[in-house]
């Protein structure tokens, strides 16, 4: 090797070089990398999200891009997320609210759908971190309790209702586990009074 390249690469100006030149490769490829699988990323969250709401609000019930009616408002300190459900004639025919209510070990989100007169078609947990093998029966795939809810709406079912059994209301709680059904029931609860508050902010028909 030439004695003038050899000392050239022990010089400092020639390592910051090599250097910038391999990390400029990476960021290209790293970039290159987010181009190409971003949309598939995004295609796939937006497949969960619609089978997500589709366990609370049947796809029959509606025609429009339900995704995009999302909207999103607070109430006294609870935030929500609500999609709106329309027939092809842009009549709506069902809500979902998205919400959390605190557990036991934190944050439990929720997936309320109700009819438009607030008669609930179904509740799902979507995340928590509750105890396994007490509170986790809140999920459909543990136990059919979160099933209790479906049919119930605020004229069918009053105020005191809207309880576990133990705070003498209709709704069982677990062995060992009272706090994380109490939760789901009073998030759900409180969902479908807010509800009425907020469905002035439903589009009259679908947007194209």
């Amino acid at each position: 090797m030439l004695p003038c390249i050899e000392k050239m690469r022990d010089t400092l100006s020639y390592q910051t070089a090599l250097l910038a030149g391999a990390t400029g490769t990476a960021t290209l490829c790293l970039l290159l990398t987010n181009l190409l699988t971003a949309p598939a990323i995004a295609m796939r969250a937006e497949e969960d999200q619609l089978a997500g709401l589709a366990q609370v609000m049947p796809l029959e019930r509606y025609q429009n891009d339900i995704l995009k009616s999302e909207q999103h408002f607070s109430t006294e300190g609870h935030d929500y997320a609500m999609f709106t459900a329309m027939n092809a004639q842009g009549q709506v025919t069902g809500y979902v609210l998205k919400t959390e209510s605190m557990g036991y070990a934190g944050a439990i989100s929720l997936l309320i759908g109700t009819d438009p007169q607030g008669e609930i078609l179904g509740v799902r947990v979507l995340s928590h971190a509750e105890t396994p093998g007490l509170g986790d029966k809140i999920e459909l795939a543990k136990s059919d309790w979160i099933l209790a809810f479906d049919g119930h709406s605020l004229g069918n079912t009053g105020d005191e209702q809207w309880a576990v059994r133990k705070d003498g209301g209709e709704f069982d709680q677990f062995s060992g586990a009272t706090i994380t059904p109490r939760a789901i029931v009073n998030g759900v609860h409180r969902a479908l009074k807010d509800l009425p508050l907020k469905q002035d902010l439903s589009p009259t028909e679908e947007t194209p």
